[in-house]
């Protein structure tokens, strides 16, 4: 899996491009459903990654891209959840989570936030 050519609004995996919010688990690529963080979203003034959502848990690894300017917020549940896991997460703007998932994919999830 190749990730490339990001841009505010959108990123491009394998020759094609997504205009929303990402999720890769062990290869698969899904949108984001965030309805369910939704009711977070007073807040923190943007909807949150909450345990609420369908995280794919099984992994090593999970990288969490926050967006252009990394303003997704990512709520200390998840973080919890991933400590009791034994699951190492990292928390980066969105084009740096995708240098990371290049250059070290193996046993390793995504969640890509594309705008803000």
């Amino acid at each position: 899996m190749k990730l490339a050519a990001f841009s505010f609004g959108s990123v491009e995996i394998d020759g094609v491009s997504y205009d929303y919010d990402l999720v890769i688990d062990r290869g698969a690529i899904r949108k984001r459903r965030k309805k369910p963080s939704k009711q977070f979203r007073a807040e923190f003034g943007h909807t949150p990654l909450s345990v609420a959502e369908k995280i794919p848990w099984k992994c090593r690894q999970l990288v969490i891209g926050t967006g252009a300017y990394g303003a997704l917020p990512v709520m200390e549940d998840v973080r919890r959840e991933a400590r009791r896991r034994k699951i190492r997460i990292v928390e980066l703007p969105t084009e740096k989570a995708i240098a990371v998932l290049n250059k070290n994919p193996s046993d390793t999830n995504a969640v890509l936030h594309v705008t803000c």
